[in-house]
């Protein structure tokens, strides 16, 4: 009986580590979901869209996912346009996206400001390959 009691004890202790264990790797991938998601992911990027700023075979970038939250007015140059610019306003709860290639990019300029449940990330900076490493800008 004593040694049932004993055996009982350890397990106790052993268990008591365990949970506690797995509830520090449970919050540490909850923390990883909620940054990954929310705040900045690492995405590929490959296309004709972003000629030249990122390289058409793909790059890996790192986007964050907090800018896109806030409306604004926009003007821009589009040598498209009949008098040569262009201006927008965003309206609350969109964004606005455009290629920098004006020829290749299927954007904003064809279907208009983008809701933000839409929206996946913005390009912060590029990671892969390792000779274009850094930002974007």
């Amino acid at each position: 009986m004593m040694r049932l009691l004993t055996n009982l004890r350890k397990f106790r202790g052993t268990a008591k580590e365990a949970f506690e264990q797995v509830t520090v790797i449970a919050k540490f991938l909850c923390l990883l979901h909620v940054t990954d998601r929310y705040i900045i992911s690492s995405t590929h990027v490959q296309g004709p869209s972003m000629l030249p700023t990122l390289n058409l075979t793909g790059d890996v970038i790192l986007a964050e996912h907090l800018s896109h939250r806030f409306g604004d007015m926009l003007k821009f140059s589009d040598p498209l346009a009949h008098d040569g610019s262009i201006s927008v306003v965003v309206p609350k709860g969109h964004v606005w996206i455009q290629g920098d290639n004006l020829y290749a990019s299927t954007d904003s300029r064809k279907f208009g400001p983008v809701p933000y449940n839409l929206i996946e990330g913005k390009a912060l900076l590029r990671v892969w390959p390792p000779e274009y490493f850094g930002s974007l800008r």
